[in-house]
């Protein structure tokens, strides 16, 4: 009997000790893996791209979006390369396989959606999108241009819900709110609800007299060239946030400041709901009730337009016009019964955002978290030394 079989057993685990490269190759495995698991199911860093949020964020700015406190959604596209949204960097090709895609499911939160959160979502349009010109949304393409048109002149793709493209905006309705907006100023179930101090829109300001020193304006926070443009020798178009203009207001050379809005009554075709009945435009809108789950509503010419899309392409019906009436999935209707819950999204910018006025709801199963803080902030137009927003860093988002 051999009694040194612990010998054998000894040699052959020492046989079997790990390569250098394999030890690697395991440490880049499980740290994928684990880097995946955080920013699937915890927290993920963001970018903000576009002046929509100024001057709550800046272009430049990169925070942190938590998953953790809305419930993190269980990825609807399970098979995709990681730390690629949905288009491979260098290559340009898809970065996911949408021939599994699973149901959407959301692990509990800590909280619910509120009013003036600041949220990321994705795109709700982007579920078409015309590679290239994908800064652009498809819809408009195709209201401005007809769709023959646009799918002669470019390539056109879908994307799942959870590969569209990234949205960052602040939440102004919840799921049941009653919306209106009157010469830039919203109201949320008749209240009226006046912009954070953040959030900034055209003012119109006029002079006392055409010989203005506008440094003291920079000394405020305007950019000159940006946030200031001359319409006539005393008159001026500022942009800014209600606080920063409560200050020009109150220089002595000012004669008056008012915001600058569109007329009531001036339609503009492609805000929402699109509906040629409406004479609506970005700054006068309203009524609009914001579909939640369990809420049902009449099916009629005045409720298509602002939830077809909802009922059709959020939640999966097939919607008909018949001569005695609707269908819903082949069976006749004269109401729908909403599966989820929507939001209402804009910008803090409110002149530069494209947001939920332009293309309406944004349902649950888009959510993707709650921005928390900027980490860091990179002025592109900053000197050498002042390219990095020191005051910035760590800033909590509100």
């Amino acid at each position: 009997m051999n009694w040194k079989f612990w010998q054998k057993n000894k040699e052959t685990a020492s046989k079997k000790k790990k390569t250098k490269s394999r030890e690697w190759a395991d440490a880049v495995i499980f740290a994928v893996v684990a880097a995946t698991v955080i920013r699937v199911f915890f927290i993920e860093a963001y970018t903000i791209p576009t002046g929509s949020m100024e001057r709550s964020l800046l272009i430049g700015d990169f925070l942190f979006v938590s998953k953790v406190n809305y419930g993190a959604r269980i990825p609807m596209t399970p098979v995709a390369f990681p730390f690629a949204h949905h288009t491979m960097p260098v290559t340009g090709t898809k970065a996911y396989y949408d021939g599994i895609q699973w149901k959407y499911r959301r692990l509990p939160g800590l909280q619910d959606i509120k009013r003036n959160d600041v949220v990321v979502f994705n795109f709700p349009d982007g579920d078409t999108v015309a590679v290239e010109a994908q800064d652009r949304d498809y819809y408009d393409m195709v209201r401005a241009n007809g769709r023959e048109a646009v799918h002669n002149a470019y390539t056109i793709i879908s994307r799942p819900v959870d590969k569209r493209e990234n949205y960052i905006k602040r939440c102004i309705g919840i799921a049941g709110d009653v919306l209106t907006m009157k010469d830039g100023l919203v109201s949320v179930n008749g209240k009226p609800v006046p912009m954070e101090n953040t959030g900034q829109i055209d003012y119109l300001v006029k002079f006392k007299t055409s010989d203005v020193n506008f440094q003291v304006f920079e000394e405020m926070g305007f950019k000159i060239q940006r946030d200031i443009m001359g319409l006539s020798d005393d008159t001026y178009n500022f942009l800014g946030t209600p606080e920063m203009m409560a200050k020009v207001g109150k220089l002595d050379f000012v004669t008056s400041v008012k915001v600058r809005t569109a007329e009531p009554g001036v339609k503009e075709e492609n805000v929402f709901p699109h509906d040629p009945n409406r004479n609506w435009n970005a700054d006068n809108w309203g009524p609009i009730l914001i579909p939640k789950e369990g809420l049902t509503v009449k099916l009629d010419s005045a409720t298509i337009p602002m939830y077809q899309r909802a009922i059709t392409v959020y939640e999966g019906n097939k919607l008909e016009k018949t001569a005695n009436g609707w269908l819903v999935n082949g069976q006749k209707a004269d109401s729908y019964t909403f599966k989820m819950n929507y939001y209402w999204m804009m910008g803090d910018n409110r002149h530069n955002s494209l947001d939920s006025r332009y293309w309406g709801f944004v349902p649950e199963d888009h959510i993707v978290g709650k921005a928390l803080f900027v980490w860091m902030s990179y002025d592109t137009d900053g000197s050498f030394f002042s390219k990095i927003r020191w005051n910035r860093l760590f800033h909590s988002i509100h």
